[in-house]
């Protein structure tokens, strides 16, 4: 199960589905600002400063829970690793980052043997980071999340299309799945019009 894939499904399940299922992408204005802030986290070179090692681009996997990835950034903090997730936006009302950044965490553990309590995503908007504990709730969150998704693609499952606005409005994939609550809202809007102008209906 790819890392991505967790971070998808909660966002969006029909959204995972398209991508993880049917094979489908497409580029917009928010995806293309992501790779951008990416470019250098996904460069794969390595650095220390202020006694900390910064790796790039770091393949993850875990046998256990059937998970594979790359982590954008990896800070050693002499043999503690601090995993760092890099969004273009701001941070989110969902936990969607959350997970997928705890699930980098629960390779890592598996990777290295060791705890890891803590990593944290850096959101381009603001240019801060925010610290994500990696409590017993996400962790069972991130698990069950990641149960769901497996379970869906294995199936080849693709969800019905399900519109929010502001979820869809910054879809790539929008076009693609065609949410079904779009077009209700497009009838509403020349109903209401019509109905505004006096223009009688059908008997």
């Amino acid at each position: 199960m790819p890392l991505s894939a967790l971070q998808h499904w909660l966002f969006c399940p029909r959204q995972c589905a398209l991508i993880h299922v049917e094979r489908l992408w497409a580029e917009n204005l928010f995806t293309v600002e992501g790779r951008v802030l990416h470019d250098r986290a996904d460069s794969g070179t390595s650095e220390s400063r202020d006694g900390i090692r910064t790796l790039r681009s770091v393949q993850l996997g875990s046998n256990r829970h059937g998970l594979h990835g790359v982590a954008d950034v990896v800070e050693m903090r002499g043999a503690m690793p601090y995993p760092v997730e890099y969004k273009r936006g701001r941070p989110k009302a969902h936990r969607a980052d959350e997970v997928q950044l705890c699930a980098q965490g629960l390779c890592l553990e598996e990777m290295m043997a060791q705890d890891v309590s803590e990593g944290a995503l850096f959101y381009g908007k603001n240019r801060r980071r925010k610290v994500v504990a990696f409590d017993p709730d996400l962790r069972a969150l991130t698990l069950r999340v990641a149960d769901e998704a497996r379970t869906a693609i294995v199936a080849g499952h693709v969800p019905p299309p399900v519109y929010e606005a502001k979820r869809c409005g910054a879809c790539s994939l929008f076009n693609f799945c065609r949410p079904i609550g779009a077009r209700d809202i497009g009838t509403s809007w020349l109903a209401e019009r019509i109905a505004k102008a006096g223009v009688p209906s059908e008997p």
